[in-house]
């Protein structure tokens, strides 16, 4: 087993993470979409709109400025000439995935999620599961609170008419999670539910994968999508259970598709995926979402970077460190500071609250490096300018750059 430098463990994750290719030119265009999700494999989803939803974040902080309408079409509509490519699943957390994974989530490999603990509603009443999915065949795509109307409203006429709304609401999210129903579409962020069978392809539907063949997939993939990576971090990315995830990986060692390899500082055992590149240098800059795959394994982050990151919206404002909604900074392969942003759509303004450099970094070049993307995010989210506030050690600095959009 070789030993790996810090340094090269954490090159090679950022490139299998898409940082080492350049940003297109121009638009970015649905082929560029397929590149980064044959990377990431995985969007996930979130309901917190402060900055940006999460699922736009990754494909900014790869593509830069692009069109939310590439993910919305790839995600939320179909047609002939522009066949769906991604579909709403339990992945990491609720997830857009390539609709060719679906047979791997559903295939018993991954344990279920929190929404296992309706089973016991459905179990107990099969005819509220009946009448769900009959309003979702005849009206779908639904929102939940129109099935729950057409189920205990005065005009409901079906015999489940006398369930509670939540009860309502819970077994929707359980044949969500069974994968019975996905999302068929969105209006803003409600999921609007459809039939499995009316969104997916024929030929989607019909593969079955068995749990174990399954579970080396779903390895395989998290490990092209991390490079570099012990066994846990690998198991977090589908949110394997423990048993199946080492077993998939001792398949995969004597398969040949990964390298055990041993990381200076690290603990654990790693494994490389054979086909991870090591660029000499990784350039460029990017602002991470909170959801990014970079950054959600906050253990992960700290081992490759030495960034201690923890998300802090359900802290007490007065007890927050660096702020509500903070977006770590990535420069030329480091994590160089972080902002806490917030987009001010009534004021037509990007604010940024606290502004922090990490110990050791230039602050003069970080500052405007991060003028610069900042500027660019918000001209993507159609806002006028950057608005920096007072708190943090970059702030000041943030201000003083010679970039007219950020006061």
């Amino acid at each position: 087993m070789r030993t790996v430098s810090l340094d090269v463990a954490r090159r090679t994750a950022l490139a299998a993470q898409g940082f080492a290719d350049p940003r297109p030119t121009g638009s970015p265009t649905r082929r560029h979409l397929r590149r980064v999700m044959s990377r990431l494999h995985v969007l996930q989803l979130d309901s917190v709109n402060v900055a940006v939803r999460a699922h736009y974040a990754p494909l900014f902080a790869r593509l830069g400025a692009y069109d939310r309408e590439l993910v919305d079409a790839a995600a939320w509509e179909h047609t002939s000439r522009r066949p769906r490519l991604l579909v709403e699943s339990w992945a990491h957390e609720a997830s857009l995935v390539p609709v060719r994974d679906w047979p791997l989530l559903h295939s018993g490999a991954k344990p279920r999620g929190w929404w296992r603990h309706y089973g016991r509603l459905a179990e107990s009443a099969p005819a509220l599961v009946d009448d769900v999915l009959a309003v979702v065949k005849e009206r779908g795509p639904v929102g939940a609170g129109a099935i729950e109307r057409a189920l205990t409203g005065p005009a409901a006429r079906t015999p489940g008419s006398w369930w509670e709304r939540s009860d309502v609401k819970k077994i929707c999210e359980w044949l969500f999670g069974i994968g019975e129903l996905t999302t068929g579409t969105r209006r803003g962020f409600e999921r609007l539910y459809d039939l499995t069978e009316r969104v997916l392809p024929p030929e989607v539907l019909a593969t079955r994968v068995d749990s174990d063949t399954a579970a080396r997939e779903l390895i395989a993939r998290a490990a092209s999508a991390l490079g570099i990576a012990t066994e846990p971090d690998l198991r977090d990315y589908y949110r394997l259970a423990p048993a199946v995830s080492r077993g998939a990986v001792a398949e995969l060692v004597e398969d040949g598709v990964l390298e055990p390899v041993r990381v200076a500082s690290w603990q654990a055992p790693a494994y490389r995926h054979v086909e991870a590149r090591t660029p000499r240098r990784v350039t460029g800059r990017a602002l991470l979402c909170p959801f990014d795959p970079l950054v959600w394994a906050r253990d992960r982050a700290e081992r490759l970077f030495g960034f201690r990151y923890r998300i802090e919206i359900y802290v007490p404002e007065g007890e927050r460190v660096h702020g509500y909604y903070v977006f770590p900074f990535l420069l030329d392969g480091h994590l160089v500071a972080r902002v806490d942003l917030k987009a001010d759509r009534a004021a037509g303004v990007l604010r940024v609250p606290g502004a922090f450099a990490e110990p050791g970094v230039d602050r003069a070049r970080v500052a405007v490096e991060l003028a610069a993307e900042l500027d660019h995010m918000a001209s993507w989210l159609d806002l006028a300018g950057v608005a920096v506030g007072d708190r943090g050690d970059l702030a000041a600095d943030l201000r003083r750059t010679p970039c007219p959009q950020v006061r």
